[in-house]
């Protein structure tokens, strides 16, 4: 691990989702001060290491009522104080915090408000019917439910009595990365049933797959930045991915994962209704297989229908290239040209850094006619990868 792996990985947020591994309620006790009342499971962490931070878990009022995160060599602890004044408590209150362990390299961000809704289930059982302060061991049912379902779908349904509660880790997705202006967003999901703003309903309706950022622009007639934003948005919530832009004179090569599609049932079937010209006749597997084997560098899809004419074997070439992308069967080699003459602002716009799609979307220029152009500058080397 180098020196800014090591940094990020001592704040949170940072790691790896891992799985919960102990869950403990603990309260202070009128006489033995700070203890574990109940554990799923038992003994999970020690006396003498619960004693170091009993501390930082049972706190004072300051500190009540928030999300704690205390960070050990081996474990993470995750809590959230609650103390109930009532002269019916020795000492007037009863302090306790239900705490989730995990491992201290795992990002436990996402089970903050889980905690806190629990702890605020505990809470109102507690105001109900005294469930806690009279034996905390009654918990021990709900707390085992609580980590395997939670560790297994993710989450989980309690009901105490006339108390119900709905817990669910809602996972914490990565930021999108920036949206360039002649990346492709397809839809990979329908969009959920939700008021989506007017902007997005508008850059929708252009999302087919083919359609780049700048075209959407202007077909939704809504500005370049705005439908960025939309785009990335509906990456973020898994509902759009992108792809290249497809073209004719395009190359692809294959990826290590063709060899899934021999392998996986479920993954030749959504490939041959997908690729379909239509639903009603699906093409041959077989077909399907021999086209991407073919795709290497040099060939272009344009070589490849001559020499298979897909829409005679049931199959869309632009839908089968979708598809290869979208599952990573095959990947786009893309060409990024290099100006190697003492023109200094050639030597600016074709440093190699940008594709040629890239160009000709920023320029506005057809592919063709650009390649033509480069291809009679001796000064211009054309790097593919």
């Amino acid at each position: 691990m180098d020196f800014s792996e090591l940094i990020k990985s001592k704040f949170e947020g940072y790691g790896e989702e891992g799985p919960i591994r102990c869950i403990f309620f603990c309260e202070f006790h009128d006489t033995a001060g700070p203890i574990i009342s109940c554990a799923e499971p038992d003994n999970y962490i020690s006396k003498e290491l619960f004693d170091s931070i009993s501390v930082y878990i049972i706190t004072k009022a300051e500190l009540q009522r928030s999300t704690i995160t205390v960070t050990l060599a081996e474990h993470k602890v995750l809590g959230f104080p609650v103390g109930i004044i009532d002269k019916k408590y020795p000492r007037n209150a009863f302090l306790f915090n239900l705490c989730f362990i995990c491992d201290s390299s795992s990002r436990t961000v996402h089970y903050e408000p889980v905690v806190t809704k629990l702890a605020e289930y505990l809470t109102a059982m507690e105001i109900e019917s005294s469930f806690l302060s009279t034996g905390a061991s009654k918990l021990k049912p709900i707390l085992k439910q609580v980590l395997e379902e939670l560790n297994t779908k993710g989450e989980c349904a309690l009901s105490q009595g006339p108390i119900a509660t709905h817990l669910k880790v809602v996972r914490i997705r990565n930021d999108p990365l920036p949206v360039a202006d002649h990346q492709v967003p397809i839809l990979i999901k329908e969009l959920p049933e939700q008021q989506w703003d007017l902007t997005t309903q508008q850059v929708t309706t252009y999302i087919d797959g083919f359609n780049h950022i700048s075209r959407i622009a202007t077909l939704s007639n809504v500005d370049t930045s705005l439908v960025k934003a939309c785009v990335q948005n509906l990456i973020y919530y898994g509902v759009v991915a992108l792809v290249p832009l497809f073209q004719y004179g395009n190359v692809y090569c294959t990826t290590p994962k063709l060899k899934l599609l021999a392998q996986k049932f479920d993954l030749q079937e959504r490939c041959l209704k997908y690729v379909a010209c239509s639903q009603r006749s699906l093409p041959n597997l077989r077909d399907i297989f021999r086209i991407y084997a073919a795709m290497t560098r040099g060939t272009t899809v344009k070589d490849l229908c001559l020499r298979f004419n897909p829409p005679n074997l049931k199959i869309n070439e632009r839908k089968l290239v979708q598809f290869g992308i979208l599952e990573g069967l095959i990947r786009r080699v893309h060409k990024y040209p290099v100006h190697l003459g003492d023109h200094p602002d050639l030597q600016r716009s074709l440093s190699g850094a940008c594709s040629l799609d890239e160009i000709c979307c920023s320029t506005n220029i057809n592919t063709q006619r650009l390649e033509d152009q480069l291809e009679r500058d001796h000064n211009v080397l054309l790097l593919w990868k």
